[in-house]
């Protein structure tokens, strides 16, 4: 070979070299707990300019350390029309780093998921909101609901709590649950085809994460939600917003974004309150239900769980919060129906963010309270020690 081919081949070598440097970017997921973790993990825009700078965002993949591409989802999250961040679902063992790259191939399909995250407005059956992942699933009351509670519509519902629907299966089931009502108004509160049902109470109660505002030892709550906006379906974060009347007597205006993610137990709360008149606090409340469970309070490290059986096993409940905002926390019982709650106060303030979530014995993740307390445990690990992500 001449010096003239060797140096057009060392040049060509030096192209393809670049050109493929180009189009990949190292993502560095680092876990400083002692436990392996499966999140789903956010990178702003702002981080990936160099690839987008010289890449289509249809064209972007992620690959994991196996050369397998992942599952990802674009994010707006304000709504104007503009990618704010990219989410994956990362896996790290205890005190780890992984590595992810990035690279353009837009020939290459996104993978499809096997199971989702999911929310949307229900009118079918008045007018809930629903969300679910592969292991859980909520839903709240909307102004329908509440017009019908009032004129005394028999089964419907004026609350501001948030039910819980106990899954088994990791498949979504807000539509078939809700198609199966319009025949069979009782169609999700039976478990027939061992997929789960819902037989939780909420009334006037809390429910699971729902907030107040603790004065003269009661509780002052909103009505139901009068607006909702869903902000993304999935498949690997659903988001959605609520609006709410003003309500007691210091005027609160409440907008509340919940954001559930694949595979957590935890739904994500984020009220953002206006008041007429300053506020005490904030208060939020999970059901005693009739008082014949179990109640745990931990301030120091900011979880709750209360422990109860519905019908033939147990269901944990819990809240975890920053015990920084934490005023004080109780498990306030009331003869009066639906007014028995555990109650997390916390300090005034225009944002309030906390998680609460649920796991059911016969969803296999648990068998003991002590197995659900570790989930809280844990949980409140991750809120105050996120995975450490870095893009190069």
């Amino acid at each position: 070979m001449n010096k003239k081919s060797r140096l057009g081949l060392s040049c060509a070598i030096v192209c393809i070299t670049a050109n493929f440097i180009d189009a990949q970017t190292s993502i560095q997921v680092k876990n400083t707990q002692d436990f392996a973790r499966n999140e789903v993990v956010a990178i702003p825009v702002g981080h990936l300019k160099s690839f987008l700078g010289k890449n289509k965002e249809s064209d972007l993949r992620i690959k994991d350390a196996q050369n397998n591409y992942l599952t990802i989802q674009w994010m707006d999250n304000n709504g104007d029309g503009k990618s704010d961040e990219l989410l994956f679902q990362a896996k790290v063992e205890g005190k780890k780093t992984t590595f992810y790259t990035i690279v353009a191939d837009g020939k290459t399909q996104i993978p499809v998921s096997n199971v989702t995250t999911y929310s949307r407005l229900v009118p079918e059956r008045v007018d809930d909101y629903t969300w679910e992942n592969d292991k859980i699933a909520f839903r709240v009351y909307g102004p329908k609901g509440q017009q019908e509670a009032l004129a005394g519509v028999k089964g419907s519902t004026l609350s501001s709590g948030v039910d819980i629907w106990l899954k088994r299966t990791d498949k979504s089931i807000i539509n078939e649950w809700y198609k199966g009502y319009l025949t069979d108004p009782m169609y999700y509160h039976r478990d027939t085809r061992g997929e789960g049902y819902d037989p939780y109470q909420v009334g006037d109660s809390r429910g699971t994460g729902g907030i107040g505002i603790w004065k003269d030892e009661k509780l002052q709550v909103s009505q139901n939600f009068v607006t909702s906006k869903t902000i993304a379906e999935g498949p690997l974060r659903t988001v959605f917003e609520l609006t709410y009347n003003p309500w007691s007597e210091f005027g609160v205006k409440e907008t509340k974004r919940i954001s559930l993610d694949l595979g957590s137990n935890f739904s994500k709360f984020e009220s953002t309150f206006e008041a007429e008149k300053p506020v005490p606090n904030y208060t939020i409340g999970i059901t005693l239900h009739k008082n014949e469970g179990e109640a745990k309070l931990n301030d120091k490290n900011g979880y709750y769980l209360h422990w109860e059986k519905i019908d033939d096993a147990f269901v944990g409940e819990g809240i975890v919060v920053d015990p920084n905002i934490v005023e004080k926390s109780m498990a306030f019982k009331s003869e009066i129906p639906d007014q028995s709650n555990l109650l997390v106060v916390t300090k005034p303030q225009k944002k309030l963010t906390y998680y609460a979530g649920f796991t059911w014995q016969k969803s296999g993740q648990i068998q003991t309270q002590k197995d659900w307390e570790n989930m809280l445990q844990k949980q409140a690990q991750i809120i105050a020690n996120p995975l450490e992500i870095k893009v190069k």
